[in-house]
Protein backbone atom coordinates (compact mmCIF):
# COMPACT_ATOMS: atom_id res chain seq x y z
CA UNK A 1 0.00 0.00 0.00
CA UNK A 2 1.11 3.51 -0.71
CA UNK A 3 2.41 5.52 1.91
CA UNK A 4 1.38 8.57 0.92
CA UNK A 5 -2.17 8.29 -0.09
CA UNK A 6 -5.07 6.38 1.67
CA UNK A 7 -8.00 4.26 0.29
CA UNK A 8 -11.51 5.42 -0.15
CA UNK A 9 -12.73 3.52 2.78
CA UNK A 10 -9.90 4.61 4.58
CA UNK A 11 -10.66 8.12 4.17
CA UNK A 12 -14.36 7.55 4.91
CA UNK A 13 -12.79 6.18 8.72
CA UNK A 14 -10.90 9.54 9.52
CA UNK A 15 -13.73 11.72 8.50
CA UNK A 16 -16.80 9.60 9.44
CA UNK A 17 -18.74 12.89 11.02
CA UNK A 18 -19.41 16.12 10.70
CA UNK A 19 -17.26 17.00 13.44
CA UNK A 20 -14.08 15.60 12.52
CA UNK A 21 -14.38 17.36 8.96
CA UNK A 22 -15.09 20.66 10.26
CA UNK A 23 -12.49 20.61 12.84
CA UNK A 24 -10.14 19.48 9.91
CA UNK A 25 -11.38 22.17 7.48
CA UNK A 26 -10.69 24.93 9.82
CA UNK A 27 -7.39 23.74 11.42
CA UNK A 28 -6.36 24.40 7.23
CA UNK A 29 -8.34 27.31 6.71
CA UNK A 30 -7.46 29.11 9.92
CA UNK A 31 -3.86 27.51 10.95
CA UNK A 32 -3.01 30.26 13.09
CA UNK A 33 -6.67 30.91 14.45
CA UNK A 34 -9.82 31.37 13.94
CA UNK A 35 -11.42 34.69 12.38
CA UNK A 36 -13.70 36.84 10.91
CA UNK A 37 -13.33 36.46 6.77
CA UNK A 38 -15.26 39.88 6.74
CA UNK A 39 -13.41 41.98 8.90
CA UNK A 40 -10.09 39.93 9.49
CA UNK A 41 -10.50 40.12 13.62
CA UNK A 42 -10.00 37.02 15.77
CA UNK A 43 -12.10 38.69 18.30
CA UNK A 44 -14.90 35.86 17.85
CA UNK A 45 -16.87 33.13 20.01
CA UNK A 46 -19.13 30.45 19.10
CA UNK A 47 -23.27 30.69 17.94
CA UNK A 48 -25.23 29.43 20.85
CA UNK A 49 -27.86 27.92 18.96
CA UNK A 50 -26.25 27.34 15.69
CA UNK A 51 -23.69 24.42 15.16
CA UNK A 52 -20.55 25.49 13.24
CA UNK A 53 -21.38 29.06 13.23
CA UNK A 54 -19.78 32.04 14.92
CA UNK A 55 -20.19 35.82 16.17
CA UNK A 56 -17.78 38.70 15.49
CA UNK A 57 -17.16 40.92 18.20
CA UNK A 58 -15.79 43.43 16.17
CA UNK A 59 -18.27 46.47 17.08
CA UNK A 60 -18.33 47.73 13.15
CA UNK A 61 -18.81 44.05 12.07
CA UNK A 62 -20.95 42.21 14.12
CA UNK A 63 -21.26 39.42 11.68
CA UNK A 64 -22.34 35.73 11.94
CA UNK A 65 -19.95 33.70 10.29
CA UNK A 66 -18.94 29.92 9.90
CA UNK A 67 -15.75 27.65 8.20
CA UNK A 68 -17.67 28.19 4.44
CA UNK A 69 -18.42 31.69 4.58
CA UNK A 70 -16.12 33.21 1.46
CA UNK A 71 -15.33 30.11 0.50
CA UNK A 72 -16.00 28.08 -2.53
CA UNK A 73 -18.50 26.19 -0.26
CA UNK A 74 -20.17 29.74 0.78
CA UNK A 75 -24.07 29.55 1.07
CA UNK A 76 -23.92 26.06 0.53
CA UNK A 77 -26.19 23.60 2.10
CA UNK A 78 -24.30 20.39 1.32
CA UNK A 79 -21.93 19.09 4.92
CA UNK A 80 -18.23 20.04 5.29
CA UNK A 81 -17.48 16.13 5.09
CA UNK A 82 -19.06 15.80 1.65
CA UNK A 83 -17.35 18.39 0.55
CA UNK A 84 -14.13 16.83 1.70
CA UNK A 85 -14.84 13.79 0.01
CA UNK A 86 -15.48 15.34 -3.00
CA UNK A 87 -12.30 16.84 -2.36
CA UNK A 88 -10.79 13.65 -2.00
CA UNK A 89 -12.07 12.19 -5.34
CA UNK A 90 -10.61 14.76 -7.21
CA UNK A 91 -7.31 14.75 -5.44
CA UNK A 92 -6.88 11.33 -5.97
CA UNK A 93 -8.51 10.74 -10.24
CA UNK A 94 -5.74 10.92 -12.17
CA UNK A 95 -7.79 11.97 -15.13
CA UNK A 96 -10.38 13.39 -13.93
CA UNK A 97 -13.65 12.25 -12.54
CA UNK A 98 -17.23 13.49 -14.02
CA UNK A 99 -19.93 15.13 -12.57
CA UNK A 100 -22.21 12.54 -13.14
CA UNK A 101 -20.52 9.68 -11.28
CA UNK A 102 -19.53 12.41 -8.85
CA UNK A 103 -23.12 12.92 -8.42
CA UNK A 104 -23.14 9.01 -7.43
CA UNK A 105 -19.98 9.07 -4.51
CA UNK A 106 -21.79 11.86 -3.50
CA UNK A 107 -25.38 11.17 -3.15
CA UNK A 108 -26.69 14.45 -4.77
CA UNK A 109 -28.06 15.39 -8.09
CA UNK A 110 -26.02 15.77 -11.15
CA UNK A 111 -26.56 19.04 -11.32
CA UNK A 112 -25.47 20.14 -7.73
CA UNK A 113 -22.21 17.73 -8.41
CA UNK A 114 -21.50 19.65 -11.45
CA UNK A 115 -21.46 22.90 -9.46
CA UNK A 116 -19.59 21.48 -6.65
CA UNK A 117 -16.94 20.31 -9.09
CA UNK A 118 -16.53 23.93 -10.84
CA UNK A 119 -16.08 25.72 -7.53
CA UNK A 120 -13.55 23.39 -6.61
CA UNK A 121 -11.93 23.80 -10.17
CA UNK A 122 -11.65 27.08 -9.84
CA UNK A 123 -10.18 26.68 -6.01
CA UNK A 124 -7.64 24.35 -7.78
CA UNK A 125 -6.18 27.99 -9.78
CA UNK A 126 -4.98 29.41 -6.54
CA UNK A 127 -1.32 27.99 -7.33
CA UNK A 128 -1.75 27.30 -11.30
CA UNK A 129 -2.36 30.41 -12.75
CA UNK A 130 0.53 32.31 -11.60
CA UNK A 131 0.76 32.76 -7.22
CA UNK A 132 4.54 31.74 -8.13
CA UNK A 133 7.47 32.16 -10.30
CA UNK A 134 9.31 28.87 -12.65
CA UNK A 135 12.83 29.19 -12.52
CA UNK A 136 15.89 26.81 -13.58
CA UNK A 137 15.08 24.54 -16.66
CA UNK A 138 11.55 25.61 -18.01
CA UNK A 139 9.79 23.62 -20.59
CA UNK A 140 7.22 25.67 -22.50
CA UNK A 141 4.14 24.76 -24.98
CA UNK A 142 1.15 25.19 -26.33
CA UNK A 143 -1.64 23.37 -27.29
CA UNK A 144 -5.30 23.31 -28.37
CA UNK A 145 -8.65 22.00 -27.11
CA UNK A 146 -11.65 21.22 -28.66
CA UNK A 147 -13.79 19.21 -31.18
CA UNK A 148 -12.88 18.51 -34.41
CA UNK A 149 -14.16 19.94 -37.19
CA UNK A 150 -15.60 16.38 -38.77
CA UNK A 151 -17.24 15.10 -36.12
CA UNK A 152 -19.27 18.17 -35.32
CA UNK A 153 -22.66 17.96 -35.92
CA UNK A 154 -23.80 20.20 -39.57
CA UNK A 155 -25.12 23.34 -37.51
CA UNK A 156 -22.28 23.61 -35.00
CA UNK A 157 -20.02 22.90 -38.09
CA UNK A 158 -17.46 26.30 -38.77
CA UNK A 159 -17.10 25.53 -41.94
CA UNK A 160 -13.37 27.85 -41.74
CA UNK A 161 -11.02 24.74 -42.30
CA UNK A 162 -9.36 22.26 -39.96
CA UNK A 163 -6.49 22.48 -37.77
CA UNK A 164 -6.95 24.62 -35.14
CA UNK A 165 -10.16 26.10 -36.15
CA UNK A 166 -12.88 26.44 -33.45
CA UNK A 167 -10.49 25.21 -30.72
CA UNK A 168 -9.61 26.92 -27.79
CA UNK A 169 -5.60 27.71 -27.40
CA UNK A 170 -3.85 26.55 -24.17
CA UNK A 171 -0.14 27.19 -22.90
CA UNK A 172 1.73 25.34 -20.70
CA UNK A 173 4.71 26.02 -18.76
CA UNK A 174 6.81 22.89 -16.67
CA UNK A 175 9.90 23.35 -14.80
CA UNK A 176 11.82 20.28 -14.32
CA UNK A 177 10.99 19.68 -10.88
CA UNK A 178 7.27 19.28 -11.75
CA UNK A 179 5.76 22.75 -10.87
CA UNK A 180 3.40 23.16 -14.02
CA UNK A 181 1.26 26.85 -14.90
CA UNK A 182 -1.13 25.98 -17.36
CA UNK A 183 -3.66 28.66 -18.27
CA UNK A 184 -6.19 29.34 -21.47
CA UNK A 185 -4.84 32.20 -23.69
CA UNK A 186 -6.74 34.36 -26.30
CA UNK A 187 -4.16 33.55 -29.15
CA UNK A 188 -0.51 31.84 -29.65
CA UNK A 189 0.88 34.93 -31.03
CA UNK A 190 3.89 36.21 -30.25
CA UNK A 191 3.18 39.27 -28.01
CA UNK A 192 0.59 36.77 -25.83
CA UNK A 193 2.95 33.93 -25.13
CA UNK A 194 6.34 36.24 -24.54
CA UNK A 195 3.81 38.34 -22.53
CA UNK A 196 2.94 35.21 -20.41
CA UNK A 197 6.15 33.82 -20.09
CA UNK A 198 7.75 37.68 -18.75
CA UNK A 199 5.31 37.25 -16.23
CA UNK A 200 5.24 33.70 -14.87
CA UNK A 201 9.44 32.74 -15.56
CA UNK A 202 12.13 34.06 -13.92
CA UNK A 203 14.13 35.91 -15.63
CA UNK A 204 17.88 34.26 -16.37
CA UNK A 205 16.02 30.73 -16.50
CA UNK A 206 16.61 28.45 -19.32
CA UNK A 207 13.56 28.07 -21.68
CA UNK A 208 12.80 25.18 -23.68
CA UNK A 209 10.71 24.79 -26.46
CA UNK A 210 9.77 23.90 -29.82
CA UNK A 211 10.46 26.24 -33.26
CA UNK A 212 7.13 28.07 -32.92
CA UNK A 213 7.49 31.52 -34.67
CA UNK A 214 5.67 33.15 -31.19
CA UNK A 215 9.09 31.81 -28.91
CA UNK A 216 11.84 34.11 -31.15
CA UNK A 217 13.27 36.78 -29.58
CA UNK A 218 13.46 35.27 -26.07
CA UNK A 219 17.04 35.41 -25.91
CA UNK A 220 16.35 39.35 -26.11
CA UNK A 221 14.09 39.56 -22.86
CA UNK A 222 16.93 37.77 -20.52
CA UNK A 223 15.97 34.25 -20.85
CA UNK A 224 18.78 31.64 -22.19
CA UNK A 225 16.48 29.78 -24.77
CA UNK A 226 16.94 26.48 -26.23
CA UNK A 227 15.29 24.80 -29.11
CA UNK A 228 13.97 21.34 -30.56
CA UNK A 229 12.76 21.59 -34.24
CA UNK A 230 9.33 19.22 -34.08
CA UNK A 231 8.94 21.02 -37.39
CA UNK A 232 11.93 18.42 -38.91
CA UNK A 233 11.15 15.39 -36.22
CA UNK A 234 13.86 17.16 -33.97
CA UNK A 235 12.67 16.23 -30.25
CA UNK A 236 15.68 15.89 -28.18
CA UNK A 237 18.90 17.10 -28.04
CA UNK A 238 20.97 16.57 -25.01
CA UNK A 239 18.98 17.94 -22.21
CA UNK A 240 16.74 20.09 -24.48
CA UNK A 241 13.23 19.05 -25.10
CA UNK A 242 9.26 19.47 -23.97
CA UNK A 243 9.25 15.94 -23.43
CA UNK A 244 7.13 17.37 -19.59
CA UNK A 245 4.87 20.02 -20.71
CA UNK A 246 3.88 17.43 -23.32
CA UNK A 247 2.70 14.80 -20.84
CA UNK A 248 0.79 17.45 -19.03
CA UNK A 249 -1.23 17.94 -22.39
CA UNK A 250 -1.53 13.81 -22.10
CA UNK A 251 -3.14 14.07 -19.21
CA UNK A 252 -5.59 16.76 -19.78
CA UNK A 253 -6.86 15.39 -23.35
CA UNK A 254 -7.20 12.17 -21.89
CA UNK A 255 -9.13 13.94 -19.07
CA UNK A 256 -11.33 15.76 -22.08
CA UNK A 257 -12.00 12.65 -24.23
CA UNK A 258 -12.53 9.70 -21.96
CA UNK A 259 -14.06 11.50 -18.55
CA UNK A 260 -15.40 14.73 -19.38
CA UNK A 261 -16.28 14.41 -22.98
CA UNK A 262 -17.36 18.00 -23.33
CA UNK A 263 -15.81 21.27 -22.15
CA UNK A 264 -16.59 24.19 -23.46
CA UNK A 265 -14.38 27.10 -23.99
CA UNK A 266 -15.80 29.34 -21.06
CA UNK A 267 -15.04 27.04 -18.26
CA UNK A 268 -11.93 25.21 -20.14
CA UNK A 269 -9.54 27.24 -17.27
CA UNK A 270 -11.26 25.91 -14.82
CA UNK A 271 -10.42 21.80 -16.08
CA UNK A 272 -6.96 23.19 -17.07
CA UNK A 273 -6.43 24.61 -13.35
CA UNK A 274 -7.54 20.66 -11.87
CA UNK A 275 -4.78 18.72 -13.89
CA UNK A 276 -2.15 21.59 -13.10
CA UNK A 277 -2.99 21.02 -9.68
CA UNK A 278 -3.11 17.22 -9.19
CA UNK A 279 0.44 17.48 -10.75
CA UNK A 280 1.83 20.61 -8.52
CA UNK A 281 0.24 18.96 -5.23
CA UNK A 282 -1.51 15.71 -6.00
CA UNK A 283 2.07 13.81 -7.45
CA UNK A 284 4.17 14.81 -4.29
CA UNK A 285 5.42 12.90 -1.77
CA UNK A 286 3.08 13.96 0.95
CA UNK A 287 0.40 12.35 2.77
CA UNK A 288 -3.24 12.51 0.60
CA UNK A 289 -4.18 14.69 3.88
CA UNK A 290 -1.49 17.39 3.22
CA UNK A 291 -3.01 17.89 -0.10
CA UNK A 292 -6.42 17.85 0.46
CA UNK A 293 -5.85 20.30 3.51
CA UNK A 294 -3.73 22.57 0.65
CA UNK A 295 -7.12 22.70 -1.31
CA UNK A 296 -8.88 23.73 1.73
CA UNK A 297 -6.86 26.93 2.35
CA UNK A 298 -7.17 27.70 -1.56
CA UNK A 299 -10.94 27.28 -1.32
CA UNK A 300 -10.74 30.97 0.90
CA UNK A 301 -11.63 33.83 -0.79
CA UNK A 302 -12.89 31.86 -4.10
CA UNK A 303 -16.98 32.38 -3.82
CA UNK A 304 -18.31 31.41 -7.19
CA UNK A 305 -22.07 31.98 -7.36
CA UNK A 306 -24.27 29.67 -9.81
CA UNK A 307 -25.59 32.93 -11.63
CA UNK A 308 -21.49 34.15 -12.18
CA UNK A 309 -20.96 30.72 -13.20
CA UNK A 310 -23.41 30.28 -15.55
CA UNK A 311 -24.56 33.73 -17.13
Amino acid sequence: MSKTTISGMEFLAVFNDEDKAVKFFEANRWPTGRHCPCCGSTDTYEHKTRKYYYHCRESKCRKVFSCKTNTVMHASNIKVSVWLYAMYKLTVSRKGISSLQMAKELGVTQKTSWFMMQRLKEACGHNTTGNFKLDGMVEIDETYVGGKEANKHESRKTKQGRGTVGKTAVLGMRQRDGKVIAKTVSSTGKETLQGEIEKHVEKGSMVCSDDHNSYIGLKKLNYNHKTVKHSIGEYVIGNTHTNGIESTWALLKRGVYGTWHHVSPKHLGRYVNEVAFRLNEGSVKNHLSERIGWLCRYTDNKRLPYAELTK
